[in-house]
Formats: C-alpha cells, sequence, structure tokens
C-alpha cells in the first residue's frame, strides 16, 4: 500500500479541524491496518481472569461513600445513533419506561443521587458530531444539571471511512455525513486531552471519573463502588458481573500470557475459531459491562508518558459506508475499545457488581424486557428486576429489528414477562393488550401475518397455533 490513503484522510481530518493529537492517533491505527494487522486475540494467547473483588463483600461506610462521591464525575458515552434499531438520532432519545428516556433517567438518577448524598456529582456526556444537538436540546428540561460551569458534554473525534480495497477516504456524495464515523469509545481517552477536561477537572478537585454507556440504566451512581474504589488505591477498576446466556457475545478480560498484563478482548477481536471458547460460560465466566472507574491523576499520568497517543489495541470493523445500503462500497471502521485501557495500568482491580448494574439496551429484544412489568422504576429512577432471574427474549430480527416494525408489532406495550422464562417469537407476530407470557413460549413462524388476541395467556407454548387456540 502507498501513503496516498493516509495523506488524503489526515488532509480531510485537517480540513474538517480534528485536533492533532486525534490525527496522530488515527495514523498509529491506520498503519497497523496497513500492515494487514487484525486486531484477534486468540484464545490461547491468554488465560481467563479470575481473581476479582466482589463488591457485595466490601464494608464501605456512608462517609467514605459520600467523600468519593464528592469526588466524582459522571462520564456517559453518548455517540450512538441507534442505527441498528434504524434510528437515526441519539438513541439515548428512545422511550424506555413510562414516557421517559435513556437521558431523562440518567438526569433523575443523577438528581437523586445528589439530593441524597449531598455532593455536586457533575453529568458529562461524550456526544458524536451526530448526537451532540439533539441531546443538549433534551437535557435543556434539567436546568439544574450543569455543575461548576463544567460542559455538559464533549465530543467525540470524527475519522474518515476508508475502502476496503484502497484504504483511501470514501467520498459518498449523496450524503457526505457518512463519510465520517466516530473512532470507538476508546477515543474518550484523547478527547479528555484535546478538550483539556481531563486538567480542569483535577484542578477542580475531582479525583475519579465514572464512566458507562448511556444505554445501560444499571449504570446509576454508585456510593458503595465510590467509596471502594477511592480506599483501594487502584488507578483503574472495570465492573464486571457474572455472564448469562444473554451475555455470550459480550466483552470480556483475560489475562496475556506473553507479559501477564490483563486485557479486554470483545466480539469483533476474536477469531473464528475461538468462538466456541468466547462464548464458554465456565471458562470466561464475567462479563466486562463497560462500567469503568478511573483515577484522574493516574490516567493523565499514563497518556502522559505516552505522549497523548493511549495506543490501545485495534478493532477493525467492516462495515458499508451507507448501513442502509448494502450495495454501498464496504469501508473499514478504525476504532477501539473504552475498556482495552486496562492494559495501560499495572495493577488495575476489576470488581464483581451485581447483575442489576448491567442492562445493556442493544437491541429490540433488551427493549423489550427492559419496557415490561419483569422490571420496576423505583423512585430513585433505578431499575429493579422483579422476578429472581429475568427472561431470555429473542425476536425475529426481520420483523422486529427496527424500532419503527418493534412498535407497530407492540402497539399496546410489552405483553407481561414477569412470569416468564423465555419468549422466542419467529415470523411477524402482533401481540395485543394485556398479554401474559408464563415460562417457556416460542412462536414458530405461521408464514403469515397473526395476531396474538388481547388478554392472551401464552403458559409454555411452542407451536405456530396459537391463533388457532385461543379462537378454539
Amino acid at each position: 500500500m502507498s501513503t496516498t490513503g493516509l495523506h488524503r484522510a489526515v488532509d480531510k481530518m485537517r480540513s474538517a479541524g480534528v485536533p492533532e493529537l486525534a490525527i496522530e492517533v488515527f495514523g498509529h491505527y491506520y498503519a497497523q491496518l496497513e500492515q494487514g494487522r487484525t486486531g484477534l486475540i486468540p484464545e490461547d494467547s491468554i488465560e481467563p481472569v479470575l481473581d476479582v473483588t466482589d463488591i457485595s463483600q466490601e464494608d464501605v461506610s456512608p462517609e467514605q461513600q459520600r467523600a468519593a462521591l464528592s469526588q466524582t464525575v459522571m462520564i456517559k458515552l453518548n455517540g450512538g445513533l441507534g442505527t441498528t434499531m434504524g434510528m437515526d438520532r441519539a438513541k439515548s432519545l428512545l422511550e424506555v419506561r413510562e414516557g421517559l428516556s435513556f437521558l431523562d433517567i440518567i438526569a433523575r438518577q443523577l438528581v437523586h443521587a445528589r439530593q441524597t448524598a449531598g455532593v455536586a456529582l457533575p453529568l458529562m456526556l461524550m456526544d458524536s458530531f451526530r448526537t451532540h444537538d439533539d441531546t443538549l436540546a433534551a437535557l435543556a428540561a434539567y436546568p439544574g444539571m450543569a455543575v461548576d460551569d463544567l460542559p455538559l458534554d464533549f465530543l467525540q473525534h470524527q475519522e474518515p471511512k476508508l475502502l476496503v480495497d484502497t484504504l483511501e477516504p470514501v467520498e459518498w456524495p449523496a450524503d457526505p455525513a457518512l463519510e465520517w464515523c466516530p473512532p470507538g469509545h476508546g477515543d474518550i481517552y484523547v478527547a479528555l486531552q484535546t478538550t483539556g477536561l481531563v486538567d480542569e477537572l483535577i484542578a477542580r478537585g475531582y479525583r475519579y471519573a465514572n464512566t458507562s454507556n448511556a444505554d445501560n440504566l444499571g449504570a446509576a451512581p454508585d456510593g458503595r463502588i465510590a467509596g471502594w474504589f477511592a480506599a483501594s488505591g487502584a488507578p483503574y477498576a472495570p465492573e464486571l458481573c457474572r455472564r448469562t446466556p444473554a451475555d455470550r457475545k459480550g466483552g470480556h478480560l483475560g489475562r496475556r500470557r506473553s507479559d501477564g498484563r490483563i486485557i479486554l478482548r470483545d466480539t469483533a477481536q476474536t477469531p473464528e475459531q475461538d468462538m466456541r471458547w468466547f462464548t464458554d460460560e465456565e471458562r470466561h465466566p464475567y462479563a466486562h459491562t463497560n462500567n469503568l472507574w478511573f483515577d484522574l491523576v493516574a490516567l493523565r499520568d499514563a497518556l502522559a508518558v505516552r505522549d497523548g497517543i493511549p495506543g490501545l489495541p485495534l478493532i477493525r470493523n467492516r462495515k458499508h459506508v451507507d448501513p442502509t445500503d448494502k450495495d454501498s462500497p464496504e469501508v473499514y471502521q478504525i476504532e477501539c475499545a473504552l475498556g482495552a485501557v486496562v492494559e495501560l495500568f499495572e495493577d488495575p482491580a476489576p470488581v464483581l457488581v451485581e447483575r442489576s448494574r448491567f442492562l445493556p439496551v442493544k437491541t429490540t429484544d433488551d427493549l423489550l424486557l427492559l419496557r415490561s412489568d419483569a422490571y420496576d422504576l423505583g423512585a430513585d429512577h433505578r431499575l429493579r428486576l422483579v422476578p429472581e432471574k429475568a427472561c431470555l427474549v429473542t425476536l425475529d430480527p426481520h420483523h422486529y429489528r427496527r424500532i419503527a416494525d418493534f412498535e407497530a408489532r407492540f402497539p399496546a406495550g410489552a405483553p407481561s414477562l414477569k412470569g416468564a422464562e423465555r419468549l422466542d417469537v419467529a415470523g411477524d407476530w402482533t401481540f395485543g393488550a394485556g398479554v401474559v407470557v408464563t415460562g417457556d413460549v416460542r412462536l414458530a413462524d405461521p408464514g403469515r401475518p397473526v395476531t396474538v388476541p388481547d388478554g392472551a395467556d401464552l403458559a409454555d407454548v411452542a407451536t405456530a397455533d396459537q391463533e388457532e387456540k385461543d379462537q378454539s
């Protein structure tokens, strides 16, 4: 490969006003891409991480909790558009419960924590160039959210999508915005530097940062974890939870055999022949939640010795320039993962937390469960599971993947799932009001659109003829 592609990409980034440090980081990954690196982490190169601190066994006094929260800033990763669900705006604006969006619930969780602990607890969102405007407009409904004149958001950088065949920046006149992509959540470490926020937060007396995905409403402010982390003296602590069948494709930690460093491995970094180990809940028993705790001073110092370049493992994502058009050119998006920063530190402290802190919504399957009576939204605006174990929901992606199609098939809202173990829907089923799912329900594809009538009781169904049963 020639260097033409890199030069064109750099020129494009400079013309768009991308900071030099972000351009340098892009060049770092471009070189790896040009060399044919894939970022794959084979199973035989790591060992499972099993030695973790169980937060339920830690004694943290109210005073310790309050002191730690008073030095903590909450950072939510809010750059996603929810394109996998057919959305074209900030995913955090999607309604989750009782007319409230992700962003509404996040804001109300913060307000409750501030009032309860008597601390400032600033909120910052890492937005992308596509979510910034909508997000700030929505937050205007919470006028007291900003603290100490700190910004409510800062922007992820943007970088060009690269043609798979040539590694040249793609040109897409039909929608030039699609020529750009964010560089993954790992860009936060560069953005905190180019905005000057890491130094400003430290100067204002904030020592700790808790980051999490905006679509994970389980990651509410938690004084117990904050107090434990402050007392531990650790530079960094990723939250883990016990894996369930729903987490089989989620990331996990591994200890690299070559140097003993703890690293993060995601699905995109796993060779196909090793997926059987990646999804093995016994070999890798803990899921990485992407809820992370940082000592800001330790993070600043770790980046300084690297001249600001985190040097995290490459994630090479192969996509279409227009995600909605499978005939559009294939491109690479160069990314790195937020949690990959674990390998920058000599002594990270993984912590095992309750499953309630990991409620990601990646698909409409997840959304249906959170909208159902399987979860209760408390006065503190935390979601709590009502049954002992959450129902496993699988909806046919041909009919439910896009949010508009999903809403059309649940016009009266989610069915009752608090008594369900599993709901597996194949084909085109529309659910009426007051439907109750109990036990293990699997609706096979009837080959035609079918309506589950109002008030239907689906109990341990495993056939395609539920409509006929209800009418008989």
